[in-house]
């Protein structure tokens, strides 16, 4: 196949991919997420067509660690209406309607009353703001601060159908085997309604990643895939796998905020160079050297805060594409507008890129260390590989042979020697073949 036909087939499947993350964002934008509910539930079961999602179900009231399992959040329908009967905001028109986790209330309030109850931003008058009120119970609404404005004096019918049962809040898990019991994790949030980038990018990328790497002929580690409530969910999940993630865990991934066309950001685990930081920064400096950002690990954020805690800290970064905060960040902006499919396809290539890498972290030990074996009788002298002329392969060759201590992987082996992974990892390969080097079992985390 020449270059131009193998190109035109990459565009083509990535525009393919765009399309399908497209129709599954269509279906997810309309459901009533939270921490817990049938919206969760419905979401799951929908990604769960991508990838065999097993359900976790943790009942109300659980202790988890510090925090307490909350219960499920129950409604059939919340509307406003005015002075003259007119409805002047329904949730069947935006999901953002509504204050997220509100109590149920039926009643006339007046115009005094109805604003200690309203959500909106005066610096953003014409947007619906998203609020949540997870751990004081209250009701209320959110709407433009320009019609908030506008209300007129009198006396507002509201109707918030909505009950808090107890139940239990659901988590998604998959797991891919490899060949080894090391794992990467790969985790995003799953509780935000009618929110494109700060919600649905993150497991919309999370279940096409799992789709490539399902599709490798060969995995070397194992990856396992998590969907969950933001904070409470990582805790909950925290205390039902946090000790096999502490043993096995050698890489991971908090997946949020991807679905847009910005350069990358990449936060470092609280390790600072860990495996998943010193594959993610390869890779951005590779394809993407003039347009990235490097940040080190602040405890602030998402639920990299809950997996990078103290007690377990764990190897676990943040790809993204956006700030924490951005002007459309919790409002009716992020919308399906401001999501592009193609940027989301692009990010699953880079997350796939960092996997690749991650999966080709092997270290070998020199079974030969004393001198440099000979290699023409073994057939590797100008003779041992397709990724690079025989001058090229011998040089990797080289530089394998002589930082295979145990100590170097291989793609700090390619760091160091400034020679592709693939050509290192051909290398490699082709000397453990040989009889030169035996896997050393470990992985730097």
């Amino acid at each position: 196949m020449n270059a131009i036909a193998s190109k035109n087939e990459r565009r083509a499947a990535a525009a393919s991919e765009a399309a399908d993350i497209a129709g599954y964002f269509d279906r997810l934008f309309p459901l009533l997420r939270s921490l817990t509910g049938a919206g969760v539930r419905q979401s799951l079961d929908i990604l769960g067509e991508l990838l065999p999602l097993e359900r976790i179900e943790i009942a109300s009231g659980t202790k988890v660690f510090d925090w307490t399992v909350p219960q499920e959040w129950v409604v059939r329908e919340a509307y406003l209406e005015g002075p003259d009967g007119k409805r002047i905001l329904d949730m069947r028109d935006s999901n953002l309607h509504l204050l997220n986790y509100s109590t149920g209330f039926r009643g006339e309030v007046s115009r005094e009353e109805l604003d200690e109850h309203l959500h909106s931003r005066a610096d953003m008058p014409d947007v619906i703001p998203y609020v949540t009120s997870y751990y004081k119970p209250r009701w209320g609404f959110c709407l433009p601060h320009r019609v908030r404005e506008a209300l007129p004096a009198g006396n507002y019918r509201v109707a918030i159908d909505a009950d808090h049962i107890d139940g239990a809040m659901s988590l998604g898990e998959a797991v891919l085997r490899g060949e080894t019991a090391e794992e990467v994790l790969i985790a995003s949030d799953i509780c935000h309604p009618s929110l494109g980038n700060d919600e649905l990018s993150g497991p919309l990328a999370l279940a096409f990643l799992y789709r490539r790497i399902a599709a490798w002929p060969k995995r070397r580690l194992t990856y396992r895939f998590v969907l969950h409530p933001e904070t409470i969910g990582s805790i909950a999940y925290l205390s039902l796998r946090g000790q096999r993630l502490a043993a096995h865990c050698v890489a991971g991934f908090v997946v949020s905020n991807v679905g847009v066309s910005a350069p990358f950001r990449y936060k470092r685990s609280r390790r600072g160079n860990s495996l998943a930081d010193r594959a993610a920064v390869s890779v951005l400096r590779e394809r993407w050297p003039q347009a990235h950002a490097i940040s080190d690990y602040a405890p602030v954020g998402s639920d990299e805060r809950q997996y990078c805690s103290p007690g377990f800290d764990l190897p676990v970064g943040v790809l993204s594409r956006t700030p924490d905060r951005y002007p459309e960040y919790h409002t009716s902006l992020d919308n399906r507008d401001f999501v592009s499919f193609d940027a989301l396809s692009e990010t699953v290539d880079a997350y796939e890129a960092i996997c690749r890498k991650i999966d080709n972290a092997v270290r070998y030990r020199n079974l030969s260390p004393y001198g440099e074996p000979q290699l023409g009788p073994r057939g590797l002298y100008h003779n041992i590989g397709r990724a690079g002329p025989p001058e090229a392969m011998t040089q990797a060759l080289l530089w394998v042979l002589n930082l295979s201590d145990g100590d170097h992987d291989l793609e700090a082996i390619a760091e160091r020697s400034g020679i592709g992974l693939e050509l290192i990892a051909e290398a490699a390969a082709s000397a453990h073949k040989a009889g030169l080097l035996a896997d050393s079992g470990a992985i730097q985390r």
